[in-house]
């Protein structure tokens, strides 16, 4: 009995080409995305959109404007108000934690830790 579960457990860890499957992302993840796509994506002098966002971070309309609130809140990014629509544009404590992050996301890899 405990093979067969050992078995299980490794089948739906595992996909056919034999790579592990890819985990949800945390929060963590998606705040970086979203602080990368404002910092590198953003072609436009008026910043980026919502639904910009929304595409290149692939996250849901209501859980990006929680997320957006909250980064606009603690100084990471910039909101500004553009014929009507709001814009945003990352802030340089945005870009002084992005690189934090990806300072840290590479060392807890190192020690195979997931943030």
């Amino acid at each position: 009995m405990e093979q067969y579960l050992v078995t299980i457990i490794a089948c739906l860890c595992l996909n056919l080409e034999g790579d592990q499957v890819s985990a949800y992302r945390t929060h963590m993840k998606i705040i970086g995305d979203i602080l990368s796509t404002t910092r590198d994506d953003v072609d436009s002098p008026e910043g980026a959109s919502v639904t910009y966002l929304i595409r290149k971070a692939n996250v849901s309309h209501v859980r990006i404007s929680k997320i957006l609130n909250n980064l606009v809140s603690q100084g990471l990014i910039q909101q500004v108000d553009s014929k009507g629509a709001c814009r945003y544009f990352i802030s340089s404590s945005g870009r002084e934690f992005l690189v934090a992050y990806h300072t840290f996301s590479k060392f807890a890899e190192n020690f195979g830790l997931i943030i």
